[in-house]
C-alpha cells in the first residue's frame, strides 16, 4: 500500500500533542491503513503504542465498553507518554470517554470512524475542544497510478471515471468480482452506517432515495424536488424526511453537499445544493447495461481533484449560468467549466457562455477530456489528463 503523506504529514505534526486526533472519512477510503502507517512511524522512535481494531471480532469480544478500553491500557503501557490507536472506535459506547480519561493520563489518542458522528456536540462538548480532526478520502487518480505501480498494473482514465479510487478496488482485475466488492461495500454503508445506527423505521424507502441521490451524482437538487419525484415513483417521503436522510448520507461521509453561491444575490443560496459522491463507484454500481454516466463522473472527479487540493468550493450561479465550480484557497479564485467534451460547437458556446459577464482579471478554466486546446484570450483550457496529475492549479496561466 502506498504511503498517504498527503494526509500523515499534517497528523504528524500533533504526534506528541495532548489534542486527540480524530481521522474520518467513508467506510474502506483508507483510514485504517493510514493508522497502521502512523503506528509503525511512532513505534520506530517508541515501543510505548497501543492499537485496537474494534471491527476485529476478537477485539470487540474482549473490550466492549469504555472502561474496558482504559483498564487494558493501564495495565499495558510503561510510564512514559503512551500511543493509543483506536480503529473504528465508534463501535464501542462511550468511546468518548476512554477518549478524554486517556488524554488525561499522558495518552496521545488516535482515532478513526466513518461517520461524522465523532465530531457531534456531545462529542465536542465532553472534550471541550481539545481535539484536531482530519478526513480521508479515496484515492486521487495520482494515488492511483502509484498504487497501480505497486500491483504492477495499468489503471487508465476511462476505468477511474467509472471505477473510483476505493484502494482495495485496484486488487481486483476482474470485473465481476469488481463489482461483487463494490456491492458490498455499497450496502455494508448504507445498512451499518445509516439504516442501522439511526434506526430507519422506512428503511426500503431510504435505500429508493439513496439509490436516487447515487445515481444522480453533480447535480443541483433540493429536498423538495426529491420528495416531488419519488412521490411520482410511488415512494412516500415528505421534503422533511428527504432532508433528514440527505443529512444522514452526508454525516456518513457517502456525499457532499456543494454550496450553491449567486452572483446576483450576492449570497448563498440555502435553498437547493449540488450533491456529489464520495467516489463515483457508488454511481457506477447503480448502472446497468454498462451505460456508465461518465459526464457527471467526470465533473464530480474534478470535484474530488479540487477537494484533495486543498480548495474550497462552491457552484457558481453567474446570473442565471451555472458555473460548475468556484474554487478558493488564499487569496487565489478559479471559475471552473467541466464537460466531457466541447468538439461539438453548440457544446463549446455552452459551456463558453457560462462564464459571461465575469471580469476579466478572473481566472477562467475549462477542463475537458478532449486532446485539443481549446484555450482562448480569457479562458484557459485543462486537459483531464493534465488535471489529474496537478498538484494545484497556481501558476496555470494563459
Amino acid at each position: 500500500m502506498i504511503k498517504r503523506e498527503k494526509y500523515i504529514s499534517p497528523i504528524r505534526a500533533f504526534y506528541n500533542d495532548d489534542l486527540i486526533k480524530i481521522i474520518t472519512g467513508v467506510r474502506r477510503c483508507g483510514k485504517s491503513e493510514i493508522l497502521k502507517q502512523i503506528k509503525a512511524e511512532i513505534s520506530s522512535a517508541s515501543e510505548n503504542v497501543i492499537f485496537f481494531n474494534f471491527e476485529d471480532r476478537i477485539i470487540t469480544s474482549q473490550i466492549q465498553r469504555w472502561e474496558d478500553i482504559v483498564s487494558y491500557v493501564d495495565a499495558h503501557r510503561s510510564d512514559s507518554t503512551c500511543y493509543v490507536l483506536l480503529d473504528e472506535v465508534q463501535e464501542i459506547p462511550g468511546w468518548q470517554f476512554a477518549c478524554k480519561t486517556l488524554r488525561l493520563r499522558d495518552c496521545s489518542v488516535f482515532i478513526t470512524g466513518s461517520n461524522s458522528k465523532l465530531l457531534s456536540g456531545e462529542f465536542t462538548k465532553e472534550l471541550s475542544g481539545r481535539y484536531v480532526s482530519f478526513r480521508i478520502r479515496p484515492f486521487v487518480y495520482k494515488e492511483i497510478l502509484e498504487y497501480a505501480k505497486q500491483l504492477g498494473r495499468d489503471i487508465p482514465i476511462s476505468d477511474y471515471l467509472v471505477w473510483g479510487g476505493f484502494p482495495k478496488r485496484l486488487e481486483f482485475q476482474n470485473e465481476e468480482e469488481l463489482r461483487i466488492y463494490l456491492s458490498d461495500l455499497d450496502r455494508t454503508i448504507v445498512e451499518n452506517d445509516i439504516i442501522n445506527r439511526y434506526k430507519i423505521k422506512k428503511a426500503t424507502e431510504f435505500r429508493r432515495v439513496s439509490d436516487f441521490i447515487l445515481s444522480s451524482n453533480a447535480r443541483i437538487y433540493s429536498a423538495k424536488s426529491i420528495s416531488d419525484y419519488m412521490k411520482g415513483q410511488g415512494v412516500q417521503c415528505s421534503a422533511n424526511t428527504v432532508q433528514k436522510w440527505i443529512f444522514y448520507l452526508s454525516e456518513a461521509y457517502i456525499i457532499d453537499q456543494a454550496k450553491r453561491y449567486s452572483k446576483k444575490a450576492k449570497r448563498a443560496l440555502t435553498n437547493s445544493h449540488k450533491l456529489y459522491n464520495s467516489d463515483v463507484a457508488l454511481n457506477s454500481i447503480r448502472c446497468t447495461n454498462n451505460r456508465y454516466d461518465l459526464t457527471h463522473n467526470l465533473e464530480n472527479i474534478v470535484y474530488n481533484e479540487l477537494i484533495y487540493m486543498g480548495y474550497n468550493v462552491s457552484v457558481y450561479d453567474n446570473n442565471g449560468r451555472e458555473i460548475d465550480f468556484c474554487a478558493e484557497k488564499g487569496k487565489y479564485r478559479y471559475y471552473i467549466q467541466v464537460a466531457f467534451s466541447v468538439a461539438e460547437d453548440a457544446a463549446y458556446r455552452r459551456e463558453m457562455s457560462a462564464f459571461s459577464g465575469l471580469n476579466q482579471i478572473d481566472t477562467k478554466i475549462l477542463i475537458t477530456n478532449d486532446d485539443i486546446d481549446y484555450s482562448t484570450s480569457n479562458v484557459l483550457h485543462i486537459r483531464l489528463k493534465d488535471f489529474l496529475l496537478l498538484d494545484n492549479l497556481e501558476g496555470r496561466i494563459l
